[in-house]
């Protein structure tokens, strides 16, 4: 029966010790002006157009394999 308990309260541990670890330090926070400046940033790069030339050259497919002959 100890021997369950202890291995029960092991794994409790263990759990509790793994779910803090993916913790946030208190450092990190959120920045309203980062976060604007993100968003524009991104605005800006949605609206601006790449064009694509219209008959791109297709490059041939190179066989480079020699046929065996018989």
């Amino acid at each position: 029966m100890k021997r369950c308990l202890t291995i029960g309260l092991a794994l409790t541990a263990l759990c509790a010790a793994t779910a803090l670890a993916y913790a946030r330090p208190p450092t990190v926070m959120n920045s309203p002006g980062y976060d604007r400046r993100l968003q524009e940033s991104r605005k800006a790069l949605g609206e601006s157009q790449t064009t694509t030339p219209a008959n791109a050259a297709v490059a041939k497919p190179k066989h480079s394999k020699k046929k065996q002959s018989n």
